[in-house]
């Protein structure tokens, strides 16, 4: 069931210039920036609600990696997770984490606060290092620990300054970590995970729909156009995923995690000069202290892995 290993020849020594790692940065770029540019996408489910777009989503999610994992014959890995039902529960849980992100995403977008959903995936890679800290006892640099205070700093101005708490950005970057969380350790491939998480949500997600169309509320049906969107979520949810997956195997994880930054600024970008959307009463400010939070943790991150890699310096030898 365990996930196979990629040698550590292709995931974190690959040369720049090496086929495989300018593929893998063409797959994590692709992926990262098609998360982005789906705040442009989730509006043109309207006049399907936040919960009617996701349990669509849930459905042909599940759907698509189906018939993926179908046509690469990979279903051994179904014996495997019913002999580990703890594997079994943490995906499961990860699949509520997911639910619940996905959910408030699209609520947020079709409902005029994107750039408060960029500011919680700003904050997710620092709460995930906050969680890492906390419950799996992993250690954190100064680097790191600065980041965090700049971070919980712009996030307490919003908390305490602006018209409205942050919370939107907040429970993004809590149910995305949480979700990463589990994900690690259930250690499982991307789209056998997602088929477990997807057919977890799947039931609730298909009588929500039998309720909505038989009191009429249901906008699957009427409009072809609109049912061929509904059902592109499926495409949209599992194509940025199996990109994402391409990238780790082919890319050092410290170029993945500056790639993940691509994301949110495109959202920040579109809600403030596509969608017009007011920063608030705080203005730039706290939104400056997270960016700073941000360059903080990579640079750090990217020195701590390059000493990592590099080892330490030759021996002088003694006379």
């Amino acid at each position: 069931m365990n996930r196979p290993r990629t040698p550590r020849s292709v995931v974190d020594t690959a040369h720049p210039a090496s086929p495989n790692h300018t593929a893998g940065f063409l797959a994590g770029a692709g992926a990262y920036t098609a998360w982005g540019l789906l705040t442009l996408y989730w509006p043109l489910l309207e006049p399907a609600g936040a919960v009617e777009i996701l349990a669509h989503r849930i459905l042909w999610s599940l759907v698509f990696v189906l018939a993926v994992l179908a046509l690469r014959r990979r279903w051994r890995w179904l014996v495997g997770l019913w002999r580990q039902p703890r594997v079994l529960l943490m995906l499961m849980a990860a699949g509520c984490f997911v639910g619940l992100n996905w959910g408030c995403y699209v609520w947020a977008v079709n409902n005029g606060h994107v750039i408060e959903a960029s500011l919680g995936y700003y904050i997710n890679p620092l709460f995930s290092a906050l969680l890492g800290l906390l419950v799996l006892r992993e250690s954190l640099g100064a680097a790191q620990r600065v980041a965090l205070v700049l971070a919980g700093i712009g996030v307490a101005w919003l908390v305490v300054l602006s018209d409205r708490a942050p919370w939107i950005a907040l429970a993004l970057a809590a149910s995305f970590g949480l979700y990463g969380l589990v994900k690690k350790r259930a250690n499982t491939g991307v789209l056998e995970s997602l088929a477990v998480e997807s057919a977890t949500l799947a039931g609730p997600a298909l009588v929500f729909l039998a309720i909505t169309g038989a009191s009429g509320n249901n906008h699957f049906g009427p409009d072809p156009v609109q049912d061929l969107l509904l059902v592109s979520t499926g495409l949209a949810t599992t194509v940025p995923l199996m990109l994402f997956g391409h990238a780790v195997n082919r890319v050092p994880l410290t170029t993945v995690g500056m790639l993940q930054f691509l994301t949110p600024t495109i959202q920040f970008l579109i809600g403030l000069f596509g969608f017009h959307e007011n920063l608030g009463s705080t203005g730039l400010g706290p939104y400056c202290l997270v960016w700073a939070g941000v360059l903080v943790f990579v640079v750090g991150d990217v020195r701590a892995r390059r000493r990592r890699t590099q080892g330490p310096g030759p021996q002088r030898e003694l006379p």
